[in-house]
């Protein structure tokens, strides 16, 4: 039992004691940093059952509470009608030693029968490699899944993976057109990337194209309808929802391109998947199920042949299913993928990592699964986050604008080894043990800087600002870690023996005080993150540990500590911060380094 837990069965035992009632709820805040305390107790809504005044119902509560748990009550005052208690140290002994005596504190076991969550991440388009929007998005999606893991439920990690449509064809058309036959053998280039240039220069053809259409005296709309380029793409598209053989068979050669390319940037970021899904797979489900959907009259057909559904009464608009033509739409597949999903596992929940631009889309799924009498449609989550850009604005992939993935990685590794070199601080290591820590204070530090924000916010990313060992950054988290593993690694030569906890006579300082009540709260930290879809709790609970740790390490010797009752505590407080630290890192997808 915690130490708030302890004290609120103290309270409600005092009162029942002093004013002869039995209350339910007792509340209990962190004391404000100008009083003296630990925890802060209302009195007021005892008032009614004591018949005094605040002032005089907290000094009894507080003599009362000292009187009948000294251990647990070192002191008290009162401000007003607010009881500020002390909490004796031999508490924090006690708490100190329970999270050393637990492994995994913190974070649930998932047993067999817990309930089991889909979480669907990334969701690429086979038509450009991975760019910094999607690190975010599988960054989010992969610390939700391990947060989710760490509350106690069974995770499901899905991608769906966007590999057909009319932009999947604008590349295939100008790799026919323009490619010359090149492949990434011959060209020496990640197969998503080459790809992407593709996507590019349909994209500039189609300008050019338009602007030629314009200067005939064709306005805007009439060029787009006219232009050659853009109706052999439909035709392409078309042939392949017809099974055309020579349309098919280019479709999966370069796509397996892009896959290979994916593959790769995929185990750099060290995000993984349970399922994959493919739409060239579910959407003919999603077909089948609007059909069915039509002839129940759920939804209508217009006069040329489209079929839509009427959300008005929803407070909707009306949404589009199936084109004039038969081609389907986001919606249709994402129905089709969602039948499947629910059919191929007995799921309790359904997360889709999607950002805030899709918020009408998914509003507009739950409620239309719904009307097509699944089950599971209400219950749908849509964990939507805020977009990313730089410093510079916002990025456009047709315009090949974007940062992709691959570079940024790049970049943040070559910026982590600059820095480390200007420090000399692997001066003593291999180069292999170098470049493998470079790499990890590289793409912690990536990782780090996109989750300590807010997910629904939007966000600036800046390499420069993100690699820091000083500061909120994840090299400064990570910096600590390896130095609390240093003084530990030293602990363990001089012999010194912490398997058995602390006695509870030890002396605490306040400092170390705070250290052991931050410890505390990080089940309660981890619960908030899963209960709020959100990694950044994560993140700045552990900065804030960290940032006490060093002002801890700053002020007080440990390894040469004379008293060996204060060392031994000062080295398992130590053991326990980078146990903590390294399990919310494990949860952010972050490594933990052994040395910096």
């Amino acid at each position: 039992m915690s130490v708030e837990q302890n004290l609120r069965e103290a309270v409600l035992t005092a009162v029942r004691k002093l004013y002869n009632v039995d209350i339910e709820h007792v509340s209990l805040q962190k004391t404000k940093k100008e009083f003296k305390g630990h925890l802060t107790l209302v009195v007021f809504p005892f008032l009614r059952a004591s018949k005094k005044s605040p002032e005089q119902t907290a000094q009894e509560i507080g003599v009362y509470l000292q009187a009948s748990n000294p251990e647990l009550i070192a002191g008290f005052n009162v401000i007003k009608g607010f009881l500020n208690l002390t909490v004796g140290s031999a508490c924090w002994i006690k708490v100190l030693n329970e999270i050393h005596a637990s492994p995994e504190f913190g974070c649930r076991k998932v047993s067999g029968e817990a309930p089991l969550v889909m979480i669907e991440y990334s969701s690429p388009n086979t038509n450009k490699p991975l760019h910094l929007g999607h690190i975010r998005n599988n960054l989010l999606g992969y610390s939700l899944s391990e947060i989710m893991k760490a509350n106690g439920y069974r995770v499901v990690k899905t991608n769906i993976v966007n590999d057909r449509g009319i932009h999947i064809c604008k590349s295939m058309l100008a790799w026919q057109k323009w490619g010359g036959g090149v492949t990434p053998e011959s060209t020496g280039k990640k197969g998503d990337h080459l790809v992407g240039d593709f996507y590019v220069l349909f994209d500039k053809r189609y300008k050019e194209e338009l602007r030629e259409l314009q200067s005939k005296g064709l306005s805007e709309k009439e060029a787009e309808a006219a232009s050659p380029l853009m109706a052999e793409a439909r035709d392409m598209l078309r042939r392949w929802e017809a099974g055309d053989e020579a349309v098919r068979t280019l479709w999966k050669t370069m796509n397996s391109w892009v896959y290979a390319g994916f593959d790769e940037t995929y185990k750099r970021l060290g995000v993984d998947f349970d399922k994959i899904y493919y739409e060239s797979e579910t959407y003919l489900e999603g077909k089948k199920t609007v059909l069915e959907g039509l002839g129940k009259g759920v939804f209508y057909r217009r006069d040329d042949g489209s079929v839509w559904a009427d959300l008005t009464k929803d407070g909707l608009d009306e949404k589009l299913l199936l084109r004039s033509d038969g081609t389907s739409v986001y919606m249709t597949q994402d129905i089709g993928t969602a039948k499947l999903r629910f059919d191929d596992y007995p799921l309790n929940k359904m997360i889709y990592v999607v950002g805030n631009e899709q918020n009408y889309h998914f509003q507009a799924l739950s409620i239309l699964l719904d009307k097509l009498g699944f089950e599971f449609g209400k219950g749908l989550v849509h964990f939507s986050y805020g977009m990313v850009e730089l410093p510079e604005g916002k990025m456009k992939s047709r315009e090949g604008t974007v940062v992709d993935a691959d570079d940024l990685v790049d970049e943040m590794i070559a910026t982590a080894r600059n820095i480390s070199n200007e420090l000399g601080k692997l001066d003593a290591l291999t180069a292999e043990e170098s470049e493998n820590i470079i790499r990890i204070i590289g793409l912690g530090s990536l990782k780090y800087f996109i989750l300590k924000v807010d997910p629904r916010k939007n966000m600036t990313f800046n390499p420069k600002e993100s690699i820091d060992f000083n500061g909120n950054t994840g090299s400064f988290i990570q910096y600590t870690y390896a130095r609390i593993r240093s003084v530990l690694r030293k602990a363990s030569e001089q012999n010194i023996d912490i398997s058995g906890g602390i006695p509870a006579d030890v002396p605490v300082t306040e400092k170390e005080e705070a250290i052991i009540r931050l410890l505390a709260e990080y089940p309660a930290i981890v619960k908030e993150a899963g209960e709020t879809y959100s990694p950044s709790c994560i993140a700045n609970y552990v900065y804030e540990l960290v940032r006490e740790y060093n002002q801890f390490y700053h002020d007080y010797s440990i390894l040469h500590e004379e008293n060996e009752a204060v060392k031994r505590l000062r080295i398992v407080l130590s053991e326990n911060v980078a146990k903590i630290i390294r399990s919310g890192m494990s949860l952010l997808g972050m490594e933990a380094p052994e040395r910096m």
